[in-house]
């Protein structure tokens, strides 16, 4: 059903770390240490700025991969994973965009499963990757067939 997609890339959209969104993140997940959000304890890190909490890209919008119309309801979140080259600062510009890496189906006790494996990528402005993440969407039968409708 989404094999037709692997491979695929949404384009690239700007994405600024602001501060007030760094420090609403961090108070949400229970994460009250200061390096996200107090200028002082930023300066005097090994940074020598504010960084952003290391899921934080959840919130990044990653761009539209054409033509996957993924429903709002019923889908599982299986796994995430995130791989970093140098933490998020808080300010700075991120270019996001994602990659379907895979599609396959697996027989469960709920029936037929699709896992559809997304690749998301952050870059600042010349290109260099500063995070990639990986997660895999489950869709089951049931959403599969009322998408097929």
């Amino acid at each position: 059903m989404f094999a037709a997609y692997v491979g695929r890339c949404s384009n690239k959209v700007k994405n600024i770390v602001e501060r007030g969104a760094v420090k609403k993140f961090a108070e949400a997940i229970g994460d009250p240490h200061p390096i996200y959000w107090d200028e002082e304890t930023g300066k005097k890190s090994r940074y020598q700025m504010n960084i952003a909490p290391p899921t934080f890209p959840r919130v990044f919008d990653y761009g539209i991969i054409e033509g996957l119309n993924l429903p709002n309801k019923g889908l599982i979140h299986g796994e995430q994973q995130f791989h970093y080259e140098r933490p998020l600062f808080v300010g700075e510009e991120v270019f996001c965009y994602s990659k379907i890496e895979s599609y396959y189906e697996k027989q469960s006790s709920m029936g037929k499963l699709g896992l559809l494996v997304v690749k998301n990528y952050g870059e600042d402005e010349e290109g260099n990757v500063i995070f990639t993440s990986s997660s895999t969407i489950i869709i089951t039968e049931a959403v599969r067939k009322a998408m097929a409708l």
